[in-house]
């Protein structure tokens, strides 16, 4: 699709081997992106990237080594000659525990992918490309749970909690720049992962999981659970000039489970 909403942006997209990542390469490749898709998994998101076709590139970056992200970005201005968006997706749910249970061990490495891989691929396209070129956009991806506090989930709460924090600060400072900062807060999204997590806690409630499944979603507004395109396509609208004036903002997509206001 040569004249797409990002006909001749660049996109670099994290955690892009799995769940919403893939979904989202394959979105912003459709509407005209060349993107880079990175993740740890190097043969996972070889395959998603060979998916979305000839104007996607892989490769493996652990976001949490700082030499990583540099060369992550490196590679993406020499392939592309400029990143215009930066998808901050990669995350880790931790090891679900009470907070007496909490080890510095899960504390540490969830706050390290959420949040201080955020911090580390911001900084660098930032310095090397968005900065000089004064036009850009960076999008953090936040969670319900941090809005809403679950149980057992001390550390991804506060990680997710703080990337909308982390948000409104970087579109403050680089909006003189004429770049734009937002973050996406999606509730459940009907994933493997997602999907692994309820079971589990239905299996700990000893029910079955479509019953738990509909208690879940008992509280949504629409009885309902995002997919991943649902929640691609504000990504792809964020991205987009047609949110140039949109900025510093935590957006919900969460049919209806959480209303801000």
């Amino acid at each position: 699709m040569s004249e797409g909403r990002l006909a001749g942006k660049t996109a670099i997209i994290t955690g892009a081997g799995t769940g919403l990542g893939p979904v989202l390469a394959k979105l912003f490749v459709d509407h005209g992106a060349k993107v880079l898709l990175a993740a740890r998994r190097e043969e996972l998101v070889r395959e998603a990237a060979a998916k979305c076709g000839e104007s996607a590139i892989a490769m493996r970056a652990d976001l949490t080594e700082e030499d990583d992200v540099i060369a992550m970005v490196t590679r993406a201005v020499a392939e592309f000659g400029k990143v215009d968006i930066m998808c901050n997706n990669a995350a880790a749910p931790g090891t679900d525990c009470y907070v007496w249970e909490q080890t510095l061990e899960n504390w540490n490495a969830t706050i390290a992918i959420d949040v201080t891989a955020a911090m580390l691929c911001t900084r660098e396209v930032l310095r090397q490309s968005m900065l000089e070129r004064r036009s850009g956009v960076i999008l953090n991806f936040s969670s319900t749970a941090g809005l809403a506090g679950i149980p057992r989930k001390t550390h991804y709460v506060t990680a997710k909690a703080s990337l909308r924090a982390f948000t409104k600060t970087v579109a403050l400072e680089v909006g003189p720049y004429g770049i734009r900062c937002n973050c996406i807060v999606p509730g459940g999204i009907d994933t493997e992962l997602w999907e692994a997590w309820a079971r589990r806690t239905a299996a700990e409630r000893d029910v079955d999981y479509e019953t738990h499944r509909a208690k879940l979603l008992s509280g949504v507004a629409l009885h309902d659970i995002s997919t991943p395109t649902d929640v691609a396509n504000l990504a792809l609208f964020l991205a987009s000039d047609e949110s140039r004036t949109i900025t510093g903002q935590s957006v919900v997509v969460d049919a209806g489970g959480y209303m801000l206001g």
